[in-house]
């Protein structure tokens, strides 16, 4: 029987969430006996539902295509790389953020008979195939950097300076309007670092007109443009490291698989558990599913709910499946730890 907590007001109340720390042992159903699984359908932590940022990706995109156009035409007039790398990665990450808006859209389409979950994932492989892009654009930069530095071309730096300036502008508005969720939302939270990377890598820009303006220099370009590819890989890093994990359903980055272990483990009515899997069901959400032993018998509906409800608080997980074994001999065949 699966148990939603959301129509059963009241169920997991401050004394249920003694009993799941193991202080009380009074509440205890007739029919909770033949119970063996416990579904908590619960999402967030009792808050108001995460914030639609969908009037950011449209002006975040808006104002990262004018500011493209605007790269490339100085950038050709210019002969500037360092101004073509800034308008190649604010491509991608115009790009990234019609990818993003779109998977958010997507992840708040119902649950299905196919698609159990619905479209949650979809936010996973966006921020993925974010983080794949920006690196493959910067490695296409990174070469006509290098070419450029054997046969340099001459570039004007006031050019190279008025539109760069304009790019610290319109990103810097770009970053402050993903800031609120930067903490909550992988997908905001790349779009938030592409945003502020690109203003500062414009402030390099900058530099490297100014410097190109008053020395002459011309191999000032194409090393700025290396430097700005260098700082952008190496913010990219953890952004790809983290859709991996995610896109492998690793444990996601915030959650400490022993301490969950140690909490459910530590229940006094729970002699041991199994077939713990913790693993994101988007970028926002996460899923738990594990097997407890109860030898004295399915404690209750109450106790897995408030078992949710605690793995919410402590945790940030949001949908919790919990399957009761009342006997120690049961012959479980996910009772292998290593399985």
């Amino acid at each position: 029987m699966s148990i939603d907590p959301e129509h059963h007001a009241g169920a997991a109340s401050d004394h249920d969430l003694d009993h799941a720390r193991g202080q009380d042992h009074d509440h205890e159903h007739d029919d909770d006996h033949a119970d063996t699984h416990a579904h908590d359908h619960g999402h967030g932590h009792g808050q108001a539902p995460p914030k639609d940022f969908g009037p950011a990706f449209a002006i975040g995109t808006l104002l990262n295509l004018a500011i493209v156009a605007l790269q490339v035409v100085y950038g050709l007039i210019a002969h500037s790389t360092a101004l073509l790398a800034d308008a190649g990665h604010n491509l991608s990450d115009v790009l990234a953020l019609v990818v993003a808006w779109g998977a958010a859209s997507l992840a708040k389409r119902p649950a299905t008979m196919h698609f159990t979950y619905g479209w949650r994932g979809s936010s996973i492989l966006a921020a993925l195939l974010n983080s794949s892009l920006l690196l493959v654009v910067m490695g296409g930069i990174a070469w006509e950097a290098i070419l450029r530095l054997s046969h340099p071309v001459a570039v004007h730096g006031a050019a190279v300076i008025a539109v760069a300036a304009v790019g610290i502008v319109v990103n810097g508005v770009s970053a402050w309007l993903f800031a609120s969720g930067r903490h909550g939302d992988l997908n905001v939270r790349g779009a938030f670092q592409h945003m502020l990377s690109d203003a500062l890598i414009s402030f390099g820009v900058v530099l490297a007109g100014v410097a190109i303006a008053l020395t002459g220099r011309q191999w000032i370009d194409p090393v700025a443009t290396l430097a700005i590819v260098a700082i952008i890989v190496y913010g990219t890093w953890g952004l790809l490291r983290d859709s991996v994990r995610m896109a492998l359903a690793g444990v996601p980055v915030g959650i400490d698989p022993a301490a969950v272990r140690a909490y459910l483990s530590g229940l006094p009515e729970v002699s041991r558990i199994h077939d713990l899997h913790i693993w994101p069901m988007s970028t926002t959400e996460t899923a738990l599913t594990c097997h407890l032993v109860t030898p004295a018998g399915h404690p209750g509906d109450r106790f897995t709910l408030a078992i949710a409800q605690e793995l919410r608080r402590r945790f940030s997980i949001d949908h919790t499946t919990l399957q009761i074994e009342v006997t120690e001999d049961s012959a479980c065949r996910l009772a292998d730890a290593h399985r």
